[in-house]
C-alpha cells in the first residue's frame, strides 16, 4: 500500500502523469496478486505437513516414495502404524491419506515398475512422472539426458524403462 501512496503523492504534486501513474499503481498491484498467489501455491499441504510430521521421526521418505500404494493400501499402512505405536489423530488420516495417494499413488504393474520406484523416484515423485505424458521418442531423449544428470541405470534396463513409461505415460 505505500508504495501506491507514493505514486498518487507523485501524481498530485505533478511529477508523474496520471496515465503513468494508474499504470504503475496496475502493475504494482498484478506483482502483489501475483506474489501472493505463487506463495500460496509454494506452501505444502496439510497432507505433506502431516505426513512429515507423523512418518519422518521413524522412517525416511524413501519408504514412502518407492511404496506406489492406492489409498486402501495407504490407509491399511497408517492403521498398522498406529497399531504399532504412532501418535496419529483420527482427523489426520483422511487428509494424509489424500497426500499420499496423490504423490505416492500406484502406478501400473509390468517390466519396468520396479526400476521406475528404485531409480526414478531417487530425484522425481510420482506425480511429475505421471503427468509427464511423452511421446516415446521424448521419453528416450529424457532418459538420456537423465542418464548424462548419473541416474543409474544400466544398459539392459533402459529399454525396459524406456517401454514402461513409453507404454504407461505415453501421449494418448
Amino acid at each position: 500500500m505505500t508504495v501506491i501512496r507514493t505514486v498518487k503523492t507523485l501524481c498530485y504534486h505533478g511529477r508523474v502523469s496520471r496515465r503513468i501513474g494508474f499504470l504503475l499503481s496496475v502493475a504494482l498491484g498484478a506483482v502483489v496478486l501475483f506474489s501472493a498467489a505463487t506463495s500460496d501455491a509454494q506452501r505444502p499441504s496439510e497432507g505433506q505437513m502431516l505426513v512429515e510430521k507423523n512418518c519422518q521421526g521413524c522412517h525416511t521418505m524413501r519408504r514412502v516414495e518407492t511404496a506406489a500404494k492406492d489409498a486402501k493400501g495407504w490407509q491399511e499402512t497408517i492403521q498398522v502404524m498406529i497399531q504399532d505405536g504412532a501418535e496419529i489423530e483420527e482427523s489426520e488420516i483422511p487428509p494424509m491419506v489424500q497426500y499420499l495417494t496423490r504423490q505416492h499413488g500406484p502406478v501400473p504393474d509390468g517390466p519396468g515398475k520396479q526400476i521406475l520406484l528404485n531409480t526414478c523416484t531417487m530425484c522425481h515423485n510420482l506425480t511429475r512422472i505421471k503427468n509427464g505424458k511423452r511421446s516415446a521418442e521424448e521419453w528416450e531423449e529424457t532418459l538420456l539426458a537423465m542418464l548424462n544428470e548419473g541416474a543409474p541405470v544400466s544398459d539392459d534396463q533402459l529399454p525396459v524403462i524406456h517401454a514402461y513409461l513409453s507404454r504407461h505415460f505415453g501421449v494418448d
